[in-house]
């Protein structure tokens, strides 16, 4: 969905054929086992502890609430460890006491289903005990505001996407409908548990990736767990549009990503009937797209006081080193607000998304279409069809619902192109395509909108294959 404009880049391995088993990407390795090592050992060690010496400080059943906790936490990060490594490299070694690196290092690799059921099994055990709502502790709150902790949504999200992934071809080659059945259920348990909740999915999409969205109350209507980091102003550093003083340009959405979006009407660009115009590339598109990637002629972001000239030469545009390789700047999770010049630079929070509701009802109709064969078709353990997943996300961005009567594989092509523009650039895209074992169908080339400015100011469009 995006080309970074920098060469050299740890990204490029992904889509230039870099990564094989002599190039594993061992940062992911490295990272979760010694996250697993660390929830070993504190599972191992420093649980069931009194603390006798502190028992008569005024905060001590609060604050032993909270240590009791810490527990079921560790549980569900080193199942999500787990998730990250099983996605990435399959089978792995499953480590679950604190041990040496000798002992560590003689596991044996156990199956990628062995992996897929122990986080299943982790997350069953767990979520009922851990604190369901850290914002309703009553006398048990400690002064401290802890919202953004793992809770009970936080588990039931895991277990409802790893059994999303299981269920998927690169780990179902057999097509194991009751695979697919138990991911049905298990993002029907989350979607459900939320809605209990008065969870829904936010009014405005681009509020999910705002600084605030940690304590705005649209945000917060669906996220379920995201990592904050401190305030910064790096990320728009790399990603803001080369021209800007001390801009990186960054990741680039593709011209493949921008075709995905519909018009309005519902309908593909290359449709009969959709009403698109080549001459007019952005006009009558489903607003996701402009609230996630800067076009040409765009003012933005907010300091930048001259509308971007993404062409040809332009102020924005090639030949100029590091600019956009593909005509388009990033938007989503970039504050437009910050400012970057060395006088006068803000920083702000970021939160990036882990679990929010939106993928849950994609992820639940990704598995009744392959579960039932269809996107109409109901259960009586399954109340929505697929179609009637899609159309909550749809209905947010303001496009129509999905048409009937479309076949399952029209209809599993909407749905992917769906997925596809709904979570750009949070993390999916390239691990949906390989669970999917769709490469050869959706990483064939790399698109860029080419566009020249004639001398009387005309602006020609023209989509090109960079690779």
């Amino acid at each position: 969905s995006d080309l970074y404009s920098h060469s050299g880049n740890a990204i490029e391995d992904f889509y230039n054929g870099a990564w094989s088993p002599t190039n594993a990407k061992y940062t992911t390795w490295t990272t979760c086992y010694h996250g697993i090592s660390y929830c070993n050992l504190l599972l191992d060690e420093f649980t069931g502890l009194t603390f006798p010496n502190y028992t008569l400080d005024v905060n001590y059943k609060a604050e032993m609430n909270q240590y009791n906790n810490y527990q079921y936490e560790a549980r569900w990060a080193r199942a999500y460890f787990y998730f990250e490594l099983v996605r990435q490299y399959g089978g792995v070694p499953l480590k679950t006491t604190n041990m040496s690196a000798t002992e560590a290092n003689n596991l044996p690799r156990v199956s990628s289903d062995s992996i897929f059921q122990f986080i299943d099994d982790e997350c069953v055990a767990i979520k009922d005990s851990i604190i369901k709502d850290y914002t309703d502790l009553g006398s048990l709150a400690l002064a401290v505001a802890e919202n953004g902790r793992a809770n009970n949504l936080a588990v039931l999200a895991l277990r409802a996407r790893a059994a999303l992934y299981h269920a998927s071809p690169l780990f179902n080659p057999t097509n194991d409908k009751e695979l697919w059945h138990q991911a049905a259920l298990r993002n029907q348990e989350l979607i459900t548990a939320c809605k209990s909740r008065s969870m829904s999915l936010s009014t405005d999409y681009s509020t999910l990736f705002n600084n605030d969205s940690w304590k705005n109350a649209d945000a917060q209507k669906e996220l379920i767990f995201g990592r904050r980091t401190a305030a910064s102003n790096a990320f728009e550093k790399y990603n803001f549009p080369i021209g800007m003083e001390n801009a990186g340009g960054g990741n680039c959405p593709t011209e493949n990503l921008v075709e995905a979006y519909e018009m309005t009407n519902g309908k593909a660009i290359d449709e009969t009937g959709s009403g698109y115009d080549a001459n007019n590339p952005y006009t009558g598109r489903d607003k996701r797209l402009a609230l996630t990637i800067a076009r040409n002629g765009e003012l933005w972001p907010n300091s930048n006081t001259t509308a971007l000239q993404t062409y040809q030469g332009g102020a924005n545009g090639e030949p100029i080193s590091y600019a956009t390789p593909t005509g388009y700047y990033l938007k989503k999770y970039c504050n437009a607000s910050t400012i970057i010049k060395t006088t006068g630079a803000t920083s702000f929070y970021h939160i990036w998304v882990t679990f929010r509701l939106g993928e849950f009802y994609l992820n639940y109709a990704e598995a009744m279409l392959n579960y039932t064969g269809d996107g109409y078709t109901s259960t009586s353990d399954l109340s929505m069809t697929a179609a009637d997943a899609i159309n909550v996300v749809r209905k947010r961005a303001g496009q129509p619902n999905m048409a009937t009567g479309l076949s399952a594989s029209v209809f599993k092509t909407k749905y992917e192109n769906e997925r596809f523009v709904e979570l750009a650039f949070e993390g999916h895209r390239f691990f949906d395509v390989r669970r999917w074992k769709e490469a050869p169908t959706y990483f064939n080339t790399i698109k860029e909108m080419y566009i020249t400015k004639a001398t009387d100011g005309t602006l020609t469009y023209s989509p090109q294959t960079l690779q």
